[in-house]
């Protein structure tokens, strides 16, 4: 009897039954049954634990983009951003007030030293040096008498005709009348000077903005604002560095003058060398940074006043240094780490120190050697000893 309260297969009662019901052979049939059972029951049982499964399918090599590392000589550098400056900066303000009755330019030209921009009513300060010419004149005038005068009577002086009191009478008025032929040969010079600024010339070579007045405007000495004047060839272009930096650039700095490279913010290939020029006297205390200063020739005019630019500060060159393309370098949990393929075309994970970004390609200073292939793309998915099937990028 089983557990469940039914009858087994070729139990005594079972095959009792079994024969009532088919006859005295099948008592036999039943117990012949009931020897050769269990051992064939046994015998399955240990095929089938016998039986090996299968080893998996091998996965395919995984296609991956592959460069291989090379050397070159590349640049230490120091990026920032840099604002254009114009290399001088003048606002041209009247020396004298008056109407102005000319403008000699167009707005945005080129002027050199020299050039007239306005003028300003001449009539006025011609007639005042008119008048201090006369004046002049007539103290002059004067002078040569009492000069005149005093030689007279020194020579009657001598042949004791006046008294010693006209002597010294006429020498004062000789010496009070030279003190007033230099006193209106000043004010003759004040007003030359006068009518001169009523002519305003270009201070320097460089490009005019918009005029800030106009003809019949009257403009007060040393008040208005008439032209904004920018030399733009050279240039200076202005950035500052953190002052952590500061220590690193000396250093550079006293081995001879640096280059400094600057370009549109979006395009490295337009990058134009110039030199750095000045170097500020010390670090500003609210941004923690110092100013620093390069000059460009600019004989293009790629660069304007006001510009924002990419500045890079050449600092030195490193010879014989191994480049992978940037995408290559994978973030891990503690390290940065490269897939490089090995001569059997699997994959190594392998941990790297990087150096500064040239271009698409970053320098390795530690854990690829030059001629070794990384993965550049199909990363995702690797693993450590994983087959690849690299494709040249």
């Amino acid at each position: 009897m089983r557990a469940d309260g039914k009858r087994g297969i070729c139990t005594p009662e079972f095959l009792r039954q079994f024969s009532s019901a088919n006859g005295p052979g099948a008592f036999k049939l039943g117990l012949m049954l009931r020897k050769i059972l269990p051992p064939l029951l046994a015998l399955a049982v240990l095929f089938v634990g016998c039986k090996k499964t299968p080893p998996p399918a091998a996965r395919p090599p995984r296609p991956v983009i592959a460069a291989t590392a090379v050397t070159a000589d590349v640049p230490l550098y120091i990026d920032e951003i840099g604002r254009c400056v114009p290399f001088e900066r003048v606002m041209i303000r009247p020396q004298v007030s008056g109407p102005v009755t000319a403008i000699h330019f167009s707005d945005g030209a080129d002027v050199k030293k020299g050039d007239l921009l306005f003028t300003i009513d001449p009539r006025p300060f011609q007639a005042n040096y008119d008048a201090a010419n006369a004046k002049l004149t007539q103290e002059q005038a004067k002078a040569q008498f009492d000069t005149s005068q005093l030689r007279r009577n020194q020579k009657l002086s001598d042949r004791q005709v006046v008294s010693p009191q006209d002597l010294d009478s006429a020498r004062a008025s000789e010496l009070s009348s030279q003190a007033a032929v230099n006193a209106a040969r000043a004010a003759a010079e004040t007003e030359k000077i006068n009518l001169d600024y009523s002519s305003i010339f270009s201070p320097v070579n460089g490009r005019t903005g918009k005029h800030l007045v106009d003809v019949g405007n009257i403009v007060k000495v040393n008040e208005t604002d008439m032209l904004e004047i920018q030399r733009q060839q050279p240039i200076f272009i202005e950035f500052t560095i953190p002052e952590n930096a500061l220590p690193r650039v000396r250093e550079y700095l006293a081995k001879g003058t640096l280059a400094v490279e600057a370009s549109l913010p979006d395009s490295a290939s337009t990058a134009h060398t110039g030199k750095l020029d000045f170097l500020d006297s010390g670090v500003n205390p609210d941004s923690g940074t110092v100013l620093l200063r390069g000059v460009f020739e600019n004989a293009d005019r790629f660069f304007w006043p006001g510009q924002f630019v990419q500045v890079r500060i050449l600092l030195d060159t490193l010879h014989g240094s191994v480049l992978i393309p940037a995408e290559a370098v994978q973030t891990g949990t503690d390290n940065l780490f490269v897939f490089v393929i090995r001569p059997d075309s699997t994959a190594e994970v392998r941990a790297v120190k990087t150096g500064q970004l040239q271009g698409r390609n970053i320098v390795i200073s530690e854990g690829v050697r030059a001629g070794e292939q990384v993965v550049v793309t199909g990363q995702l998915g690797l693993s450590n000893g994983a087959a690849v099937r690299p494709k040249a990028q």
